[in-house]
């Protein structure tokens, strides 16, 4: 193993393989890799073995110097809550270098080919196109907002989902979150981006940036949602009842619920003229796990032309100038409502339907690991 004092280390930065990682600390693999997807530990690209990476050791020996001066329970859990060590291990998406990886793969590089169904099966191991169903009949398609109705089709399928509560019928509720977004029928032919661009727009580019966004939306490693889905599956809640409550979470205004508050600040910017820095940072900027910028709106914005002297490529680079962040998923999703003509709310309902994906696929995963996530919590006072 490398001696992590010698002051030679300090002009090379990612010298450490990961088993020199995992030695030096005393910790898997696993939580090696849950610590890099949490930017605990950075790591960089081999650059004689694309297979294998490279760890920065300025942040490895923080982690032994954390170990030396130990930490209370206490301490450790407070940590966990808010963007802190990794309480869980999943192999579904890493974040690692401002890049997202499905399965191992560029998840950026993934949407330029694939469909939802495509990440699904990568994702969850679901065969989504296998289960045509139609939309219940008392969701309203033309008096409530995309979200709106997959919850209430969601909530019906609570009380009365399908006997089955495995992957066939996780398949068949992604569809039907996704008819009920549309406020359509089932065609039983049409992937999911071709329904929702029939449904939502008259624009020929809608079909393919629709499939793009869907599949940049399909996971994003242990958010808020996903944290939630994960401890409804942990109780034993049933497919729908775990992924109800990842639409739930979605629907707060600190996460999906962004989606909408960004594409109301659009329109005030456009419409008003105001200054889009007036009040601080915008709703839809700023991402704690992408200093640098977003991937997955950097994709949106290009598909959509957004670059350059394009308008909200302009204003988008004039609030990251001012403030220092950077456009968020919220925010390409705003765009893309606009661009598209899309009905108000199609951002979120985007943001949803392509997320059902992940969700299944933490719901699965979290069933077989057969543990109940139960935090402690310390009593103040």
């Amino acid at each position: 193993m490398k001696n992590l004092d010698d002051p030679m280390n300090e002009t090379a930065f990612f010298t450490l393989s990961a088993q020199e990682v995992c030695a030096a600390t005393g910790i898997s693999r696993d939580t090696l890799y849950a610590y890099v997807s949490r930017g605990i530990v950075r790591a960089i690209a081999h650059p004689g073995d694309a297979r294998k990476s490279l760890y920065d050791h300025r942040d490895v020996r923080k982690i032994i110097a954390g170990k030396k001066r130990g930490r209370s329970r206490q301490s450790v859990a407070a940590s966990t809550i808010d963007w802190g060590e990794p309480i869980l291990v999943s192999k579904i998406t890493r974040i690692a270098d401002g890049r997202f990886f499905y399965r191992g793969r560029d998840a950026v590089v993934l949407s330029d080919t694939m469909t939802l169904e495509d990440a699904a099966r990568l994702l969850a191991g679901l065969r989504v196109d296998q289960d045509r169903c139609c939309a219940p009949d008392f969701i309203p398609a033309n008096h409530a907002a995309p979200f709106d109705r997959m919850i209430a089709m969601m909530a019906g399928e609570v009380t009365n989902h399908p006997a089955g509560d495995g992957r066939p019928a996780a398949a068949k509720l992604m569809r039907l979150a996704a008819l009920a977004a549309a406020g359509m029928r089932d065609d039983g032919e049409s992937p999911i981006h071709v329904m929702l661009a029939r449904a939502w727009s008259a624009k020929p580019e809608a079909t393919d940036l629709l499939r793009r966004a869907l599949v940049l939306c399909a996971d994003h490693e242990l958010n808020a949602s996903a944290y939630a889905v994960r401890v409804a599956a942990s109780a034993g809640a049933s497919v729908p009842a775990s992924l109800l409550a990842g639409l739930a979470t979605l629907s707060g205004s600190r996460h999906g619920g962004l989606t909408p508050r960004c594409r109301a600040w659009m329109d005030r910017v456009e419409r008003r003229n105001i200054d889009p820095v007036r009040d601080g940072v915008p709703p839809g900027f700023g991402h704690p796990l992408y200093p640098d910028g977003d991937p997955r709106t950097r994709a949106i914005m290009q598909s959509c032309g957004q670059v350059g002297d394009a308008f909200w490529a302009r204003i988008a680079d004039r609030v990251t100038d001012e403030t220092g962040q950077y456009p968020s998923l919220d925010f390409g999703l705003a765009l893309l409502e606009r661009e598209l003509d899309l009905p108000k709310g199609a951002g979120l309902g985007i943001f949803a339907v392509g997320r059902m994906a992940g969700w299944i696929a933490h719901l699965f995963e979290q069933r077989q690991s057969g543990k109940i996530i139960r935090p402690r919590a310390a009593v103040a006072g």
